[in-house]
């Protein structure tokens, strides 16, 4: 996370004056094809609130969650082998988690796309599907009542012994 003193650097390259002040050595001007994006998960752990005179400084776009469709594809783009029944399954899982969250049930931690691609993974290579998921997004929470919860989601969809063979086609 940047440090205040660092992003007051930025006022003045982000505004009107398009400049970099090098202090003991010289402005730089900026190119005018020069562009900057920055990305904030907003709630994520890690981000906080921009100041106003920093975000006034940028243009917005909001991002939606993922949605069941795009899940899907992603998976079955990522796991060409993954069963339709567990690809149905994990788009669901993680909605689940979604629907959890949104209802301030569960924090964002566990919503993880990268902890369910990555268990995902890991049940490719032979782990059960259990220990899997709660490496990749069980575990991601730290509270052990959100945990519970969690695991309680994941286990009205994947039964508790699942085995690789049942998740994938080859």
């Amino acid at each position: 996370m940047a440090k205040n003193e660092s992003l007051a650097v930025l006022h003045a390259t982000l505004d009107f004056r398009r400049i970099i002040d090098v202090p003991g050595y010289d402005k730089i001007k900026l190119d005018d094809a020069t562009r900057f994006i920055a990305t904030m998960n907003y709630g994520y752990a890690g981000t906080r609130e921009l100041n106003e005179a920093l975000a006034s400084r940028f243009m917005v776009i909001e991002m939606p969650s993922i949605s069941s469709d795009n899940l899907k594809k992603l998976l079955q783009r990522e796991f060409p082998n993954l069963k339709n029944t567990y690809l149905e399954q994990f788009t669901g899982l993680f909605q689940d988690l979604q629907k959890k969250n949104e209802n301030s049930e569960i924090s964002t931690k566990s919503v993880d796309l990268r902890g369910l691609i990555g268990s995902i993974h890991l049940m490719n290579k032979g782990l059960e599907a259990n220990k899997a998921l709660q490496m990749g997004i069980t575990n991601k929470s730290f509270d052990d009542f959100e945990r519970v919860l969690i695991d309680d989601v994941i286990h009205m969809r994947i039964p508790l012994k699942l085995e690789r063979g049942e998740i994938f086609t080859d």
